[in-house]
Order: C-alpha cells, then structure tokens, then sequence
C-alpha cells in the first residue's frame, strides 16, 4: 500500500516518539508498504520550526535526509495538487493539511494521520 504520511506522524516517527501508536508503527514498518512524505510537510516543519513552535523544533533539512536514507519516497508538491485544494470541502482550516488531503486524492494515495478531522474528507485517508 502507499502511504503518505502526514507531518505530525513524520516528526514522531524520526523522534521515536511515544506518541506514535502500534498500529501506526506497524504500518510504517511493513516492507510492503510504500512510504511517502511531501514536501509540503518539510515547509510546514521550517516555517513552524522558525516560529519557536516547540512540537516542531526539529531541522527540516536533516528530517527530509533522514527520512530518505530510511526509505522514505518525496512527493513534490505539484501545481494539480495546489488546484485540487479547491475541490475539497472546508472541513480542515490548516492550509498545509488540506494540501496533503489534495495530493493523497490525486495521486491516489492513502494518507495516514493521527488527526480524526481528516477522516471526514471523501479521499482516502486512514487514522492511526
């Protein structure tokens, strides 16, 4: 299954963190899965990470080669993806979710996130 893995689950994946439930942690382990992050996600930790937000005070650049030295695949962000933001219900105010949402549905691909408010989008996304 491809995966795309949202910010919050990346930063706690490469910290370890207990925050990380089980079954997120089997997913991300399952050789047969494919693992994917968007640069969106990267964006979102160097701009939050600039701000002093304490959740993301991680460097964006050591996050994205550790994530690619773990088999991790990038997304780039595309201008369909940035389009199809348009399409999606307001649901979610966080423009840098509702970018992931959009890329998830157009390259049909599974976003997984611990965030119970991005299962109310008609794409598919699964909560761990």
């Amino acid at each position: 299954m491809r995966l795309l893995i949202d910010t919050h689950l990346l930063l706690w994946a490469a910290g370890q963190s207990a925050r990380l439930s089980p079954q997120a942690r089997g997913l991300i382990a399952d050789p047969d899965n494919e693992l994917l992050f968007s640069a969106a996600s990267l964006w979102e930790v160097a701009i939050k990470a600039g701000l002093g937000r304490p959740d993301f005070s991680v460097d964006a650049a050591r996050l994205r080669r550790g994530l690619l030295t773990n088999g991790y695949h990038e997304l780039a962000v595309t201008g369909e993806h940035a389009v199809a933001v348009m399409g999606l219900p307001m649901i979610h105010k966080d423009p840098f979710d509702r970018l992931l949402l959009a890329q998830g549905m157009v390259e049909d691909i599974t976003l997984l996130t611990s965030d119970p408010v991005m299962t109310q989008y008609p794409v598919s996304v699964r909560q761990v």
